[in-house]
């Protein structure tokens, strides 16, 4: 048979030989031109019958390959075409119209008690702004850490303080202009330490809404301690924070890709979708009411989602006079300066009569839940604490344990500091996804199994099979529970592009199952990992600000108080520590996070009384 080249070749020779004919024989001989365009015109047929052919015949091959592919196995031209569309194909994203918070209504209507518990939760983390103004300020009117000012406070016996006294210090803010400001609405940190001691608390920040602030600290240990006061945002800023949380939930948006065949299709998902835009499909949770969405594909069906991932963030949500309130190392997290002197000297404690030393209610509202003493975290109550140094100590007393983690990847962080320090835990390979699970490690020979799952949608991950998307309330109500059962949740850090609706409602659902699975198994331990401080930018901020973090962390302790779960306060212990704030806390706070967890699941034993 001819090649394709051969064949081209003898065509192009045979219509030189026609022009050359033509030229020594003149217009007289029409027949041996039509004898010659023939000939062309077969051979040219005869290319495009072959090219037909082979491209008929490569089809078919494909198709026959595609039929015989398992469902798990995803080939590499899906691979690339996914790609392919990801990259290349606009995405059409949902337009949200302002003021119209609708997000937060979807799903099953709550009942009276759940509304009400809603409305209190609101309003018991209602952040006080700036007044009205006729046009937004600019920033020489916002608040500038660098003119703000604290000063320590004397105590009634002057400027003496004892381990058992309060400390307090006192914050007035001031704008890029240097004018006090007269109103509230500063996010504020503060902490005292003593890095010579690695001892650090934090401190409770009450706002007077007229500029002034108070930082209220427990004296702990004996020693020099320096105070150290941190603007986070400024009230202007926490105003645009309020605006997008409640007006821009697409700010974070998802995706997941539909396969049948050889077609594919990706769509933009998430919580909500306006539904007067596309049609959607309906991946609404049976049992929870959950709400999740994504528009249809235009050629397949709804059940033909094969995953789920983050598809990206939002640009440009703020103007640019916003955009300055955004500023790293002008307005986010800047520490403020003292008028005077900055640290104390703390004396051992006072003499006093058990009268006079009895605790005042007050103090224990502002109480932390512990603080850091040789870098080692201390607990004030709850717990009594235990350190948890060797590997062995960690499997004795795990031994006979089923671990359960549900939630983000701060709890995932657990998993993985737990098998990296315990060797006889061996990780058992599940073939999942890289940071996304699930995950289980085991030791056979003192009888442990640890095992992690994320929570369900929003999840920002970067791709979640579809199947393996569980919401944790499902995930508990499977558990038989029992003395031998430790569950351990973190659910936080994907909720905060949501309004806060969206996470009560959560919480709702997981508290549920907690109670239904204490009910049938009292003896089993609950854990929950609160929210914890991270480094902040601009970009950050809009989507993962700390102000979002801390109206979440408030509501979910709310939601749990009063039950049989323990909490371990990574808020304060992010907040005390003098290593930078991290999404992923580094190892020396993980490591006093964990000793905290297996102080609750393995409690000191008391000592019993020489009779």
């Amino acid at each position: 048979m001819l090649s394709i080249r051969s064949i081209m070749s003898r065509g192009r020779n045979d219509a030189i030989i026609t022009v050359r004919a033509q030229r020594e024989t003149g217009p007289d001989h029409g027949r041996q031109k039509e004898v010659t365009m023939c000939r062309n015109l077969s051979n040219f047929a005869l290319i495009f019958f072959f090219l037909a052919l082979s491209g008929f015949i490569f089809l078919l091959r494909n198709i026959q390959t595609v039929e015989n592919w398992k469902c798990h196995t995803v080939s590499a031209i899906y691979q690339l075409q996914s790609r392919i569309q990801s990259s290349f194909i606009p995405v059409n994203l949902p337009t949200f119209y302002n003021n119209r918070t609708f997000c937060a209504h979807l799903g099953q209507k709550p009942s009276a008690e759940d509304e009400l518990e809603e409305r209190y939760l609101l309003d018991s983390i209602a952040w006080p702004g700036p007044p009205p103004r006729s046009t937004p300020p600019t920033l020489r009117q916002t608040s500038d850490p660098v003119h703000s000012l604290f000063a320590i406070l004397p105590t009634k016996e002057g400027r003496e303080w004892h381990v058992g006294d309060q400390l307090e210090v006192l914050v007035q803010m001031h704008d890029f202009q240097g004018r006090p400001k007269h109103y509230g609405g500063d996010f504020i940190l503060a902490r005292l330490h003593t890095p010579e001691l690695g001892a650090s608390v934090a401190g409770k920040v009450l706002d007077h809404r007229n500029g002034f602030y108070s930082a209220l600290f427990p004296l702990l240990w004996v020693g020099s301690a320096q105070v150290e006061v941190t603007l986070v945002h400024s009230s202007e800023a926490v105003v645009v924070l309020r605006r997008l949380r409640e007006e821009r939930p697409d700010r974070v948006f998802f995706k997941s890709l539909f396969r049948q065949g050889f077609l594919s299709e990706t769509t933009v998902c998430n919580m909500c979708l306006p539904p007067d835009q596309q049609p959607l499909c309906n991946y609404t949770d049976l049992y929870t009411g959950e709400p999740w969405y994504c528009y249809k594909p235009k050629m397949l069906s709804c059940d033909t989602r094969i995953n789920h991932a983050k598809g990206g963030y939002l640009k440009h949500l703020i103007t640019n006079r916003e955009a300055l309130l955004f500023q790293s190392g002008v307005n986010i997290k800047v520490h403020i300066h003292a008028s005077g002197a900055d640290r104390i000297n703390v004396l051992p404690p006072r003499k006093v009569d058990v009268e006079s030393s009895s605790v005042k209610p007050d103090a224990i509202k502002l109480a932390p839940s512990g603080y850091y003493y040789e870098d080692s975290w201390r607990a004030l109550a709850g717990v009594t604490m235990r350190q948890f140094n060797e590997s062995s100590a960690i499997t004795q007393c795990l031994r006979n344990k089923v671990i359960n983690m549900y939630g983000d990847s701060t709890v995932r962080q657990w998993f993985e500091y737990l098998i990296a320090l315990v060797p006889e835990l061996k990780e058992f390979n599940l073939h999942s996804p890289k940071n996304v699970g699930p995950f289980m490690a085991v030791d056979s020979t003192h009888n442990i199994l640890l095992k992690y799952r994320c929570h369900g949608p929003p999840i920002r991950f970067s791709t979640v099979t579809a199947s393996e998307l569980r919401y944790v309330s499902n995930e508990l109500d499977g558990l038989a529970g029992g003395s031998d059962t430790i569950v351990v949740l973190s659910i936080w850090a994907h909720f905060s592009t949501f309004p806060v609706e969206v996470y009560i409602r959560r919480l709702r659902h997981i508290r549920r199952a907690v109670l239904r699975l204490l009910d049938r198994a009292p003896g089993t331990t609950v854990v929950i990992r609160s929210a914890n401080l991270q480094a902040l930018d601009q970009e950050v901020s809009l989507f993962n600000s700390d102000w979002f973090s801390l109206q979440l962390d408030e509501v979910l302790r709310a939601m749990f108080k009063g039950l049989n779960v323990q909490l371990v306060d990574a808020w304060q212990m992010s907040s005390a520590h003098h290593l930078p704030h991290a999404l992923h806390p580094p190892p020396v706070i993980v490591k006093n996070m964990i000793d905290v967890l297996l102080s609750h699941v393995c409690p000191e034993k008391k000592k019993s009384q020489e009779t």
